[in-house]
């Protein structure tokens, strides 16, 4: 049974992803009082596949040591509890509260907007510290946000940790919520040959012009052994969700080849392992 706490600024999308988690079967609770959570986490009936715990600024409202006390004593007991924290940026929650005429929860303190989510944000500093998902939806919508929630909390269970390799344009932005980010524009890109260009990284041709490239085949191979070494260390230190992002200029061609590649070599050693294509999704 997997035990998470959802948390995230309001405006965000936390809400929208207990509901996602709801549709699967989670008991779902949001705004419960921190002190009630290890009560809660005993009591919960086992024949649901999970149960999700909705905490916001409210719920933390003191010090950062009622958070920790909270996260030490659920780790002495016999539970282990996931936190997947979702936010996004100042200017897209500004705009998400705008657009819908929704009050913020902290202006009732008598705050400006502007003023009650940077306050929100320092009251949830806590929170974000013991994450081992954070999730970024300043560009997703809520059906993209649900698909997330259910492809990386609802992964395969055969891996504690969950790996997502994810391919990217920097045309586009880097992923802000990836835990690592490679830059693959230095190696030669197949976009230059005409022949080329219509195929993606995951065509034969392209991997074929690719894998006669000696700095391609470089560049994966230090990456591969980048990664060996140092996911293990996040696994000893209870991380169950690591985010590897690849770029190149267009998110078509080298980046998908050595995210897929990756993919491939990491799915023997961490079976939870998915992988994601930004701009081929959206294409």
């Amino acid at each position: 049974m997997k035990r998470i706490i959802v948390s995230g600024r309001s405006g965000s999308g936390k809400t929208v992803a207990l509901r996602a988690l709801e549709d699967q079967g989670f008991y779902c609770v949001d705004n419960i009082p921190i002190k009630l959570i290890p009560a809660l986490l005993d009591q919960i009936d086992s024949h649901y596949p999970g149960l999700a715990i909705g905490i916001d600024a409210r719920n933390v409202t003191h010090t950062s040591e009622e958070f920790d006390s909270l996260i030490k004593q659920i780790r002495q007991s016999k539970f282990q509890l996931d936190v997947v924290f979702i936010d996004a940026n100042d200017t897209t929650l500004l705009k998400r509260f705008s657009e819908t005429r929704r009050r913020h929860p902290l202006t009732t303190e008598g705050l400006s907007l502007s003023e009650a989510i940077q306050l929100e944000k320092e009251r949830l500093e806590p929170v974000t510290r013991y994450a081992q998902l954070v999730i970024d939806t300043t560009s997703k919508s809520p059906h993209e946000l649900c698909e997330v929630i259910v492809e990386r909390v609802l992964g395969t269970k055969s891996s504690r940790l969950s790996l997502l390799f994810e391919s990217f344009g920097f045309k586009n932005g880097a992923p802000n919520d990836a835990d690592f980010v490679f830059d693959a524009r230095c190696l030669p890109n197949p976009y230059w040959e005409e022949k080329l260009r219509p195929y993606t990284g995951k065509d034969e041709p392209i991997i074929h012009y690719l894998e006669s490239q000696p700095t391609a085949q470089e560049f994966y191979w230090q990456l591969k052994v980048f990664l060996q070494t140092w996911i293990p260390r996040f696994e000893e230190d209870n991380r169950n969700y690591l985010t590897i992002a690849i770029g190149c200029t267009g998110g078509q061609h080298r980046s998908v080849y050595v995210a897929e590649k990756l993919a491939k070599n990491f799915a023997s050693l961490y079976p939870d392992t998915q992988i994601r294509h930004r701009e081929l999704r959206e294409s």
